[in-house]
């Protein structure tokens, strides 16, 4: 079997353009992919272009580390998120058609699974006005759809500081979230990378009283050693601290491990070079007693490659989810993706050969790629731009 064609497809929503990339073969089979690529779409479409012609078609999709190896190395070019973007969607891709063509679901390649339910917790619910009545009733309907977990950056556009009347207001956020939803639903307290090292600490030490989950990524990814600070600084209150989304290669997590800065891995799969890549990842970050729980903004397909690495992987902890109230129309872009149970605020694990779910082509053509520029350091960036509303 040989990937003869490489099929880029480009869904838009108010602020995340979702690429699905559809790998066919020459018996038939079809495999998918997908990725979310915050402001660099085209950089990747051009990616893919190069890359089909020098590594991907007429490549054995059976043989996956090849591929991989060949696309990571051969360029002779240090990998970037472009890169392990485009390598992350092929992998899917294989993977799903040597699932098809084995009649296995991925989870089943890869060892097995180790657990039937795959706890979840919720994003995007947040796109509402920056006040405690409006985040209280947001979360209110996070808890009522069964979910035992919601992630918030209540911080407004801060950067490195945030003023005393907007870090008070930001608390009261949380203060508010956590009165609203009671004690037995986890708070996980998103920072986006946005503070030096004294804010951090400061913000993490008035928080901890709501009891949060953990702290995501207190200050940006480049410098390691300013994490390690933080998480030295805070480790008495027993709070776990979580980063790894913009980390894209074993490299960066080399030194993350080596410091033992952080206590829980959120590398996404979708830019980390794929499923196996990040299953290694894990089992490797279990040697550190490190839990992973996969950074995810994609749509079903990006979602159910995340939920099959769930499965099977020991060391999971929690999986990311937006499409329950960010766009949840883009459910429709696939069919077969497991839902979050109302009952318990899992998901079940894929059933389906291969990744278990089938692409609507004309979904995606009803939905074209919208001219969006999201930045997270912009006044009401939560909103999403849910105000554009496409025609649905």
């Amino acid at each position: 079997m040989k990937i003869s064609a490489v099929k880029p497809l480009v869904l838009g929503t108010p602020w995340r353009n979702l690429t699905y990339v559809i790998v066919e073969t020459d018996e038939g089979l079809r495999g998918v992919g997908e990725v979310r690529m915050v402001n660099h779409t085209d950089s990747l479409l051009g990616y893919l272009q190069e890359a089909s012609k020098h590594h991907i078609l007429g490549s054995d999709p059976m043989k996956i580390e090849d591929l991989v190896q060949r696309m990571f190395r051969r360029d002779f070019a240090r990998a970037s998120e472009i890169m392990m973007s485009a390598i992350a969607v092929i992998e899917m891709a294989c993977w799903d058609i040597m699932g098809q063509a084995l009649g296995v679901p991925v989870y089943q390649l890869l060892g097995g699974a180790v657990r039937e339910r795959i706890p979840a917790y919720a994003n995007g619910w947040y796109t509402v006005e920056r006040t405690p009545e409006e985040f209280s009733a947001a979360a209110q309907r996070v808890a009522a759809r069964g979910y035992r977990a919601l992630k918030v950056d209540p911080f407004g556009a801060g950067f490195y500081e945030l003023g005393r009347k907007e870090k008070n207001h930001s608390i009261g956020l949380i203060e508010a979230v956590r009165s609203a939803i009671g004690p037995d639903v986890d708070i996980l307290v998103e920072m986006h990378g946005r503070f030096n090292a004294p804010t951090a600490i400061s913000l993490i030490n008035e928080l901890a009283r709501f009891s949060p989950g953990w702290f995501e990524e207190p200050v940006p990814p480049e410098n390691l050693a300013v994490l390690k600070k933080v998480s030295t600084a805070v480790a008495p209150l027993g709070i776990p601290i979580a980063t790894g989304e913009r980390m894209h290669t074993a490299f960066e997590f080399r030194e993350l491990f080596e410091l033992q800065a952080a206590d829980i891995v959120q590398a996404d799969i979708t830019h980390y070079g794929g499923i196996l890549a990040t299953k290694k990842l894990a089992a490797w970050a279990d040697a550190y007693y490190m839990l992973i729980a996969p950074h995810n903004v994609c749509g079903p397909i990006g979602t159910v490659a995340a939920l099959h690495l769930a499965a099977c992987t020991p060391n999971f902890k929690i999986q990311e989810h937006f499409n329950d109230f960010a766009d949840a129309w883009v459910k429709g872009v696939a069919e077969g993706v497991p839902e979050v149970d109302a009952a318990d605020g899992c998901f079940p694990i894929p059933t389906g050969p291969g990744l278990g779910v089938k692409l609507n082509e004309d979904f995606i053509a009803e939905h074209p790629r919208e001219d969006v520029f999201f930045d997270l350091f912009q006044h009401d960036w939560q909103f999403r731009q849910v105000a554009k509303k496409p025609n649905t």
